[in-house]
């Protein structure tokens, strides 16, 4: 659709050299999504192929009927093969305060670890919601497809848990920032 409507604009007379797709380097498309603000969460997983969690960025609602969320997982990643053949995760949405969380899922540090960190309960799928979690998709996955080096896996809700708070944290910049919802009158 996108495609379909600068189609049929004119292009300008006097290009802008920035907007040429010349030579589009990885390093620069990486510093552009930089300044795309996102919330950031933990993924988990249980079931038989273990427990296991990641943290994202790349999340997004598709819809609310059914209610499905999408993320993205690079197949490179360690804790793919349980994603993939436990096909349940939960998306916990962090609040402010989780960035060592955040952190500790992030890198290499052994699953066992990850989750020590923190209290997690579970719900319909079986896989851990994080207690003070701003909010948690407790998801099956319904459907999955590859996208370059990730696969974009389609998570229908099956139940949520809605923290205390109304707070969030966000990667902006390559930097956590904490945000809160005013208070309500």
């Amino acid at each position: 659709m996108l495609h379909n409507a600068m189609a049929s604009n004119p292009a300008p007379s006097s290009p802008n050299p920035a907007l040429l797709p010349q030579g589009l380097q990885k390093a620069d498309y990486r510093n552009a999504m930089a300044r795309l603000g996102a919330a950031v969460n933990i993924i988990t997983t249980d079931g038989p192929a273990g427990r296991a969690g990641f943290t994202a960025s790349a999340v997004c609602s598709v819809t609310d009927e059914p209610p499905t969320l999408l993320v993205c997982l690079n197949r490179s990643a360690s804790v793919y093969p349980a994603f993939k053949a436990n096909g349940v995760l939960c998306v916990n949405v962090l609040a402010a305060g989780h960035q060592s969380l955040s952190a500790l899922f992030g890198g290499k540090t052994p699953m066992d670890e990850r989750f020590a960190a923190a209290r997690w309960s579970s719900k319909t799928t079986g896989s851990p919601m994080l207690d003070d979690a701003a909010v948690s998709f407790d998801c099956r996955v319904v459907h999955a497809t590859s996208a370059g080096t990730h696969d974009v896996l389609f998570c229908e809700a099956v139940s949520i848990a809605i923290g205390g708070a109304a707070q969030g944290l966000i990667y902006f910049d390559r930097r956590y920032h904490e945000i809160a919802a005013p208070p309500q009158h």
